[in-house]
């Protein structure tokens, strides 16, 4: 065993929109140096563009003395790779959603949502590495000819800090995001790979919770890695009743379990540490805000200073934010919609507020499938270029129905890369069990009890409207989706 009294350790995260390393005690976790390096415009999906950002980050002393490094990327977009190791094509865009036909076709093929549901935890969409690998085969032939081998944004990198050895190496919770993983053997289900791409593929060799991958050429060790939400929830050290709700442009909600799941509207992934992390995705968060900024012809303060004026419930107003369809409700072809429109209610002010409403109701819906599932909600971490709305944070505690955290921008950004340095002293200290680093300081703020059943009237207001409009995801109500709040 290796003590870690005094050991650096190091965690990478490479972003949408940026590379950072953080460098920790391996010990006591703290942070000892960090480095952020942003992509240029329109980089984000180049697989060399990751690799010169980390070292650029990683130049200027950041890594000395450092011992092991955890890696977690973007998890969204295939790499293929020749036989000879060069990218074939680069991965697509996060937002990019041409898989989607692919993806509704091999849902088909294997017999329906419940079949892959069983068979590999999730239902493939457009982000999954499986629906990428037909849509690859379907629309770039002659370049899916060159394809021997199939890894995501972290097991490419990890490869590259390995040396580019003979084979690649992933973890089990970016695995359990492919569809081609199965919760049940904790290997790969190689065979829907192939059902996927025509043939056999080489998959990464998986590598277990606190082991290593290997070790870089000048010896340094490689932890195994993570996904991003895995590595996430892993640095921000998430406990029992915990649950982060991450608004992005889509918004994203996940918690540590230990049981399985079996809703489609619900992505059973593995985390970081040997348990499940269940997670539910909407299609729209912080576009939906944007966009109606840009309708009232507002930046951001003036749209949260708008959407603070008006009361709740906005005079009636309500927004069902299904800008670009949405998964929940699962309704891939609606449209967003404003209902209640009165005298009193036409103005900028209920405009902004109903535009904020929809949008965490939306993912207070998603809250309602965790719920569903089984997974205790006690308390809620919010994360994202969303949480930084003050309008959003004043309303998420009423309308979720539990306290709300939001931590410092900086906080929440080095999170993952944290989640990974961890795993990387997990990995160096050789020992059995993770290593307790002491959790940030969180203040939690609950709502009042006037301001609870206020947010209960705003989430019945949605959800009648939500309802009345789309019956056919109201008769999914066994997915608990009700506009009501439900403690644990």
């Amino acid at each position: 065993m290796v003590s870690m009294r005094g050991r650096l350790v190091a965690g990478v995260h490479c972003s949408h929109r940026a590379a950072r390393i953080v460098v920790c005690d391996g010990d006591t976790g703290d942070i000892r140096r960090q480095a952020v390096v942003r992509f240029a415009d329109g980089a984000h999906g180049d697989p060399v563009s990751w690799l010169r950002a980390f070292g650029e980050a990683a130049g200027g002393g950041t890594l000395d003395d450092v011992e092991a490094i955890g890696v977690t990327a973007q998890g969204h977009g295939l790499i293929a790779l020749d036989a000879t190791g060069v990218v074939v094509a680069p991965p697509l865009p996060h937002d990019d959603i041409s898989a989607s036909g692919a993806a509704a076709e091999l849902v088909e093929e294997l017999g329906g949502p419940q079949e892959w549901l069983t068979a590999t935890g999730l239902v493939p969409n457009a982000a999954t590495a499986v629906s990428h690998l037909r849509r690859f085969l379907r629309f770039e032939p002659e370049a899916a000819a060159r394809v021997v081998a199939a890894a995501l944004p972290h097991d490419w990198l990890t490869w590259q800090l390995l040396g580019c050895p003979a084979e690649l190496t992933t973890d089990r919770s970016d695995a359990s995001t492919t569809g081609y993983w199965s919760p049940h053997t904790g290997g790969w289900r190689e065979d829907l790979a192939e059902q996927a791409f025509g043939r056999p593929v080489r998959l990464p060799r998986l590598v277990g919770p606190g082991e290593t991958a290997g070790r870089t050429p000048e010896g340094l060790v490689i932890s195994a890695g993570a996904g991003a939400e895995a590595a996430l929830a892993f640095g921000l050290g998430l406990e029992h009743g915990d649950v982060v709700i991450a608004v992005g442009a889509a918004g994203a909600a996940f918690a540590v379990h230990d049981a399985p799941t079996a809703d489609p509207m619900v992505a059973g992934l593995a985390d970081a540490s040997g348990r499940r992390l269940p997670i539910v995705r909407t299609l729209n968060a912080v576009r939906v805000l944007r966009g109606a900024a840009a309708m009232l012809g507002v930046d951001t303060a003036g749209f949260d200073e708008l959407a603070l004026r008006a009361t709740p419930g906005a005079c009636g107003l309500v927004m069902l934010p299904y800008l670009d369809g949405e998964r929940v409700p699962n309704l891939p072809h609606a449209a967003g919609t404003l209902t209640g429109l009165h005298r009193e209610s036409m103005t900028p002010e209920a405009f902004a507020r109903a535009a904020v409403e929809g949008m965490v109701c939306g993912l207070a819906d998603a809250l309602d499938v965790l719920r569903a599932c089984g997974v205790v909600v006690e308390r809620v971490i919010l994360v994202g270029v969303g949480a930084r709305s003050a309008a959003v944070r004043s309303v998420a505690p009423m309308l979720f129905g539990v306290p709300v955290a939001v931590p410092e921008p900086t906080e929440a950004a080095r999170a993952a890369a944290l989640g990974v340095a961890r795993q990387a002293a997990w990995a160096l200290s050789g020992k059995p069990d993770v290593p307790t680093w002491p959790r940030s300081a969180t203040v939690f703020a609950g709502a009042g009890e006037e301001d609870l059943a206020v947010g209960i009237a705003v989430r019945e207001q949605y959800a009648e409207v939500r309802d009345g409009l789309h019956p056919e995801a109201a008769s999914r109500d066994a997915g608990g989706v009700t506009g009501r709040h439900r403690r644990g």
